[in-house]
């Protein structure tokens, strides 16, 4: 066994992972697709200030349906689709029902992921069961870190029927290493192919991340909007928003670095 290999199972024995840290240019060139675009749409805010509530482009005409897992304590943003005359589909396997009702609501006692059994569901099994009509969907996803293996694990046909998609990405930072770098990167490519980002916004529950000059938000809300819905896009020069909040109140906000968007 060379010197390697026995300092990594040290290592293990304590606790300690040893992995090896993606190149500076990877992590650069990754920001680089993902700064985000104003359009003619503009932004507006659903659900309450702070936590729950997300920016999304003011382009709900027509959509048939919303899809909005991880539910959890929170459904201000749910409350405020809903009372704009949209279904909302809810899905959370750890709590027992909705944290508010609305008889535009169908909550199902499910985890969303990348397998259908008693407690997960895939994203395609969900559309496909729920009876919602032909058209336009919408897409809010905050569900701790099965969002890259509900992304991965979609078929790009369902993807593209969702007008809007917003997800909190969490253990963003993960992106310094090897493994997650390539998690976190074949989940955007994939949203990317179809979508462009709209909006950005650090979630204050953690501080940035730092790697020799590089800084990423651990917890990360991404707002994207389909290719065929933005006109004129143009690069955002300024954040955060005018309309953003931050999620815990009372607690320093989290700005997101410059290299991001300008």
């Amino acid at each position: 066994m060379g010197l390697r290999s026995v300092a990594r199972q040290f290592l293990l024995q304590w606790g300690i992972r040893n992995v090896r840290t993606t190149a500076l240019t990877d992590v650069r060139d990754l920001l680089q697709k993902l700064k985000p675009v104003s359009s003619d749409v503009p932004l507006m805010r659903v659900g309450a200030s702070g936590d729950g509530g997300y920016l999304i482009p003011d382009d709900l005409e027509n959509v048939v349906a919303c899809f909005s897992p991880g539910v959890a304590e929170t459904a201000s943003f749910e409350l405020d689709i809903a009372n704009r005359g949209i279904p909302c589909f809810l899905a959370d396997y750890s709590v027992d029902r909705s944290p508010v009702q609305h008889n535009l609501f169908d909550f199902q006692k499910r985890y969303l992921g990348a397998i259908n059994n008693e407690r997960y569901m895939t994203l395609d099994t969900w559309v496909e069961s729920s009876g919602c009509p032909d058209g336009d969907l919408i897409l809010q996803m905050d569900i701790e870190r099965w969002e890259y293996d509900v992304i991965l694990s979609s078929r790009p046909e369902l993807l593209r029927r969702f007008r809007t998609i917003v997800i909190e990405f969490h253990s963003f930072d993960m992106v310094f290493d090897n493994a997650g770098y390539r998690l976190v990167r074949l989940t955007l490519e994939k949203l990317l192919a179809d979508f462009k980002i709209v909006h950005i916004h650090p979630n204050n529950c953690r501080r940035l991340s730092k790697m020799r000059g590089i800084e990423i938000p651990p917890t990360v809300e991404f707002t994207f909007h389909r290719n065929d819905r933005v006109a004129n896009p143009k690069p955002v020069t300024v954040l955060p928003h005018a309309l953003d909040s931050r999620n815990i109140q009372g607690r320093r906000d989290v700005v997101l670095p410059k290299e991001w968007y300008a």
